[in-house]
């Protein structure tokens, strides 16, 4: 399999109210209560504008008209809420997993911390 295709974001051409078509990512989706909700942000390709970018999520339900399916808003304020804490731990979790990668061994000291710039230079080869 291609490594390259691994790394595609999952994007969703949405249609607001207006008629504009807007380019979104998957950032995640879960199920609560017998329903799909989607969490996805603005898809940007210029290195600029993802750097201003102000890292807004969407949260959208799935339903289905016929064949298609359809990517609704979530009207209700504290249904929107849990939503939000939902995926908000799930985003927490997945950064947590990568916060102990960011630790890493050299030879010749304990261990270098990535995250807050710490290195011990104890040497190991007692």
């Amino acid at each position: 399999m291609n490594e390259e295709m691994d790394m595609q974001p999952d994007l969703y051409t949405l249609v607001d109210e207006e008629g504009q078509e807007q380019m979104f990512e998957l950032l995640d989706s879960l199920d609560y209560e017998g329903e799909t909700y989607y969490a996805l942000t603005p898809y940007l390709e210029d290195a600029e504008a993802i750097l201003a970018d102000d890292g807004e999520v969407v949260i959208l339900r799935s339903t289905y008209e016929g064949d298609e399916e359809v990517l609704v808003s979530v009207d209700d304020d504290d249904l929107f809420d849990k939503l939000g804490d939902m995926f908000m731990e799930r985003f927490a979790e997945l950064f947590e997993d990568d916060d102990e990668e960011d630790s890493i061994e050299i030879e010749g000291s304990d261990r270098v911390d990535l995250e807050n710039g710490e290195v011990d230079l104890t040497d190991t080869d007692d």
